[in-house]
């Protein structure tokens, strides 16, 4: 195989031969009419030549030279189509120009619309432009017939390398570039759908002097004008129930949240997060919200709301199966969890083979035997709800059941796709919560939350009763594109520097 820099410089002396002859390597634009995809149309019914040139442009992405003639095909965002370029037509120069294309070059073509004698449609040029010389060798992607199957050779299949060089993933595998569109078509349903019910979506501070709204270590960075240091938030509830205090009637942000937590297949430190805020409406509420809103989305996207994950056929139509927090460990331990104190929950762990650390107290040692032995049975969409309140100290009392909160999480394939609570707004019992955090912390728990003394402040003007909700719009797509990992939904994924 022929060294990256052999190939390299036999690009560079290709450029100063189309140098050489009076071509614009890189030039400022090129009026494009139609794409691709839109070309065919242009074709008379009776299957003679379009009646008028079109200007397509793309890719360069197979060539067959033969002689004074050659076929290729050229790529654009919306498809494929072929090119014909003959020496007589386009002139004796400009034809030894296009002989000094390699694969991978953007060119733009103009001529009229035929279809051959196989039936492809074809571009015959009547002149052509180069839009941009490429210095490095694609990853061409080869595909053959043999017999009735389609097999693929060279395919650009390292993940890492994949995640890396994300702009060479997204030519050569088609169906990495329908993933993205299919999220942005995904995030796209979301807002219309809360927007169609009358909420208001805003924007709240990445940079935040005090983090909070979830367990989660969090990024530090520090403003020199400031002279003080800031965190990327990890999640944008608090400034939005700000916005409640302040009156605004239901309001919802698609963000991005920061978590300097560990990189597995569902977490990304940098991942993007739907909250929404909905005042004088409680937990029960906002689960009929996210049933629907799911179920709206996948309608939208793909058609249906039964869709496939990994294999698995998922019913997305509500209504989602629903059990408590302590009823799903009775169900998978066989034991009643909901009284045992930490000393009690440690040999529980221990017996079930779950990791735990000894300083952690009742709650983290509750939610690890619950992802550990629970999580993973909650394949088909179920919601969680009533949660310990160890767990949740922004959650509001559950008002029939001591020492439970109104909270529930959504569950898809063992994954948790959302989390919401009838939000807690007496300050009172805000401020003991938070310091309990302040205490776990000081402890050792650096997952803990911190006082956010503006953010009790705020609470004490009055914030009435609201349901409140956060979900993993990176989750919500892996199972609509059915991608095994959250780095195959997210165009940039964090990796370890080369």
């Amino acid at each position: 195989m022929e060294s990256f820099e052999l190939l390299r410089n036999q690009r560079l002396e290709k450029l100063e031969k189309l140098r050489n002859l009076g071509v614009t390597p890189f030039p400022y634009r090129y009026h494009r009419t139609p794409r691709t995809d839109e070309a065919a149309a242009l074709l008379p019914a009776d299957g003679s030549p379009s009646p008028s040139s079109v200007s397509v442009a793309g890719r360069l992405m197979s060539l067959r030279r033969m002689g004074k003639a050659s076929f290729g095909h050229i790529m654009d965002g919306s498809g494929r189509i072929q090119i014909y370029v003959n020496q007589e037509q386009v002139g004796e120069n400009p034809y030894q120009a296009f002989k000094l294309l390699d694969l991978g070059d953007w060119i733009g073509v103009s001529g009229k619309v035929f279809r051959t004698r196989t039936g492809e449609v074809t571009v015959q040029a009547e002149a052509f432009e180069l839009l941009a010389k490429t210095l490095r060798t694609l990853p061409i992607v080869k595909e053959k017939l043999e017999g009735d199957e389609k097999v693929v050779y060279d395919a650009f299949a390292d993940k890492e390398l994949r995640y890396r060089q994300r702009y060479v993933d997204l030519v050569v595998n088609p169906d990495v570039r329908s993933t993205f569109i299919l999220r942005s078509k995904t995030v796209s349903a979301m807002r219309r759908h809360l927007e169609s019910l009358g909420y208001l979506e805003v924007e709240t501070p990445v940079l935040q002097p005090e983090y909070g709204g979830a367990f989660a270590r969090p990024f530090v960075t520090h403003h020199h004008a400031l002279d003080i240091d800031l965190f990327l938030r990890i999640a944008d509830e608090l400034y939005l129930k700000r916005l409640i205090v302040g009156g605004l009637e239901g309001v919802f942000e698609i963000s991005k949240d920061f978590r300097n937590e560990g990189m597995d297949k569902d977490h990304n430190p940098e991942f993007t997060m739907l909250e929404l805020y909905v005042p004088f409406e409680d937990y029960l509420f906002m689960l009929q919200r996210v049933e629907s809103m799911v179920a709206s989305v996948c309608r939208e996207v793909l058609g249906k709301t039964d869709i496939v994950y990994q294999g698995t056929v998922l019913h997305m139509d509500p209504p989602w199966a629903r059990t408590t927090y302590f009823g799903a460990l009775r169900q998978h331990t066989g034991e009643d969890l909901s009284g045992k104190d930490a000393v009690e929950l440690r040999a529980i762990a221990r017996r079930m083979q779950i990791p735990f650390d000894d300083a952690w107290g009742r709650g983290k040692l509750l939610d690890a035997v619950f992802g550990g032995i629970v999580q993973p049975h909650l394949v088909q969409p179920t919601f969680v709800t009533d949660y310990p309140v160890e767990l949740s100290p922004l959650a509001k009392k559950h008002r029939s059941q001591d020492g439970l909160v109104e909270r529930f999480e959504g569950f898809i394939m063992g994954k948790e796709i959302c989390n919401a609570f009838s939000e807690l707004n007496d300050p009172l019992d805000q401020r003991d919560r938070l310091s309990e955090q302040a205490r776990l912390r000081a402890g050792g728990d650096a997952e803990a939350m911190a006082i956010d003394e503006d953010f009790i402040r705020a609470l004490e003007y009055g914030m009435p009763p609201t349901a409140g909700l956060g979900l993993g719009v990176d989750r919500l797509v892996m199972l609509i594109a059915d991608a095994p990992s959250i780095r195959d939904v997210i165009l940039f994924p964090q990796m370890r520097p080369e």
